[in-house]
C-alpha cells in the first residue's frame, strides 16, 4: 500500500473516535509524504500542530498507526512553513504503550461488562443428571447448548414436563457447563417469578429502560418455569423486546416450563410462536430403569448403604418425579438412624406408604404373556402356535411360570390363554423355568427383568 493509502485507513478510524470538528481542525490538513524503513513521515502546517496533536492526540494516533501500518512503525513531522524544521517524534512499541490521557477512550479495547452472578445452583450439572428414554433428548441438546452457546439450532430451547421431573436441574447444568467452557460470558439464571418482581420494581421506580438494558447484555438467559408470565401483559412485552434482541444477537435462550406452549394458555400469540423457533423437548416421568439409576448414583455419591431389594422397592412404588426419590432416601436415612432400625424392606414399606399411595399391581395372564412377547420382540400369536423354536419354547414357559406366580388363574385357564395347552404343560414349564433360573445367571436375570416390567 502506498503512504497515502495507509495515511486514509488511519484517517478513517481517527474520524470515528474524535468529533467531527477536531478532525476537520487537526487531521484534515496533514498530509502523508513517504513511509519507508518503520519510518511514516507527515506534513504539519505549523508547529503548533505538533504541539497540539502531542498533548492531545498522540495516544490515539499511535495506536491507530500500529494498528493500520504496523507494530514499530515511527511517526515524523514536517513542518510547512519551515522546511528546514524536521522534528521528530517516536512512539512507543507495542510492548511499551503509554498510560491513556484521562479521558481518553482507547478505540481498540472491547467494553468488558462487570461480571455478574448467574444465579446457578453448583450442585445441578449433567454429572449427577442421569439420563434415560425419558430425557435423552432434551439432556442431549442442553450439552450441544453448553459447548456452543448461541450457536446450535436449539435456540430457544423450551423444555417443559410436570414438576419434579428434573427441567431445574437440567437448566441449571446448560449454565454451570457454559460458564465453566466459557467464562467471558454473561450467564443468568432467573425464575420467571424473580423477572416478574424485578419487572414491577424497575416499573415503580421508573428505571424500566435500565431493567431492559442489564437483561439485553446476557449471553445465556435462562428462564425457569415461564408459565408463570400468564396474564401478566407488561412482563410479557418487556420479555419480548429481551427474547427478540438476544435471538437477532445471537445469544442463548433455555426456557422451561410445565407445559407445551401448544397447550399454554395466557401468554400472547407472538411469544408462543418464538418459544417454538427452536426445540421444544419433552421432560417425561422417569421408568423403572430410570429411577433405579437415579437412586443408585446418589447412594453411592452419599456414600450411604442400602440394601438392593429396598432400592428396587423405591424405584418400583416411587413413580412421579425425581425430587419424590431423592425425599423418600432422606426420609427413610432419617428413620432407621433416629429409631435405630435397620434399613429392609419392611422399614422401606412402612416409610414409602405414609409418602405415596401404593395401588397393587394388578396382573393378568394376558398382560403377562404380551410383555414377555413384547421383552424377546416376538408376536402373541408365535408363543400360541406349536412352534418348537428354542426363544419361542422358552418365552411361552416363562409366561406360564410368571402367570402361576403372579396371578390366582388356575393352571388350565393359563394353558389355555398362552397357546391352548393343557395344566399338565403348564407344570411341566414352570419346573423347567424354576430349574433354570438355579442354574443360570443369564436366564435367571431375564425373568427378573420382566417381573419388573410387570411390577412398573
Amino acid at each position: 500500500m502506498t503512504c497515502e493509502q495507509l495515511w486514509k485507513g488511519c484517517l478513517d478510524v481517527i474520524k470515528d473516535n474524535i468529533p467531527e470538528t477536531a478532525y476537520d481542525t487537526w487531521f484534515a490538513p496533514i498530509m502523508p509524504l513517504k513511509y519507508e524503513n518503520n519510518i511514516f513521515v507527515l506534513q504539519v502546517p505549523s508547529p503548533f500542530f505538533v504541539e497540539y496533536i502531542e498533548e492531545k492526540y498522540i495516544d490515539l494516533l499511535g495506536k491507530t498507526l500500529y494498528r493500520v501500518v504496523g507494530e514499530g512503525t515511527r511517526l515524523e513531522y514536517r513542518v510547512l512553513v519551515d522546511k528546514g524544521n524536521n522534528k521528530k517524534i517516536p512512539l512507543p512499541s507495542a510492548a511499551d504503550q503509554p498510560r491513556p490521557k484521562p479521558g481518553y477512550v482507547n478505540p481498540y479495547a472491547k467494553n468488558r461488562l462487570p461480571d455478574i452472578d448467574p444465579q446457578l445452583n453448583p450442585a445441578y450439572t449433567f454429572a449427577n443428571l442421569i439420563e434415560g428414554a425419558s430425557n435423552k433428548l432434551a439432556r442431549t441438546a442442553g450439552i450441544s447448548i453448553a459447548n456452543e452457546p448461541g450457536k446450535t439450532i436449539f435456540n430457544p430451547l423450551f423444555v417443559y414436563g410436570q414438576s419434579g421431573v428434573g427441567k431445574t436441574h437440567l437448566a441449571n447444568a446448560i449454565g454451570v457447563m457454559a460458564k465453566q467452557l466459557h467464562p467471558e460470558k454473561r450467564v443468568l439464571y432467573v425464575s420467571a417469578n424473580t423477572f416478574q418482581v424485578q419487572y414491577t420494581d424497575a416499573v415503580r421506580n421508573n428505571t424500566a429502560n435500565d431493567f431492559l438494558n442489564f437483561y439485553q447484555t446476557i449471553d445465556v438467559l435462562i428462564v425457569d418455569d415461564i408459565q408463570e408470565f400468564a396474564g401478566k401483559t407488561g412482563t410479557q412485552n418487556t420479555f419480548f423486546h429481551i427474547f427478540n434482541h438476544l435471538h437477532q444477537s445471537g445469544k442463548q435462550l433455555v426456557l422451561t416450563s410445565d407445559r407445551s406452549p401448544i397447550v399454554m394458555a395466557g401468554l400472547e400469540q407472538r411469544l408462543l410462536t418464538r418459544f417454538k423457533w427452536g426445540l421444544s423437548a419433552e421432560i417425561e416421568k422417569p421408568d423403572f430403569a430410570m429411577r433405579k439409576a437415579i437412586l443408585e448414583n446418589k447412594i453411592y455419591r452419599d456414600g450411604l448403604d442400602i440394601p438392593a431389594n429396598v432400592v428396587d422397592y423405591i424405584a418400583e412404588h416411587v413413580t412421579d418425579s425425581v425430587r419424590d426419590l431423592e425425599g423418600v432416601l432422606v426420609s427413610l436415612m432419617a428413620h432407621s438412624t433416629l429409631a435405630d432400625k435397620p434399613l429392609d424392606l419392611q422399614l422401606a414399606e412402612k416409610v414409602i406408604a405414609r409418602i405415596v399411595n401404593i395401588t397393587p399391581k394388578v396382573n393378568t395372564v394376558e398382560r403377562i404373556r404380551d410383555v414377555v412377547c413384547d421383552y424377546f420382540d416376538l408376536s402373541v400369536d408365535a408363543i400360541s402356535t406349536k412352534s418348537r423354536k428354542r426363544e419361542v419354547v422358552q418365552a411361552r414357559q416363562i409366561a406360564m411360570y410368571l402367570s402361576k406366580k403372579l396371578t390366582q388363574s388356575s393352571l388350565a385357564a393359563i394353558g389355555e390363554a398362552i397357546g391352548k395347552r393343557d395344566h399338565a404343560t403348564v407344570l411341566h414349564a414352570c419346573k423347567i423355568v424354576g430349574d433354570l433360573m438355579e442354574t443360570d445367571k443369564r436366564f435367571r436375570n431375564s425373568v427378573h427383568e420382566i417381573e419388573q416390567r410387570l411390577k412398573a
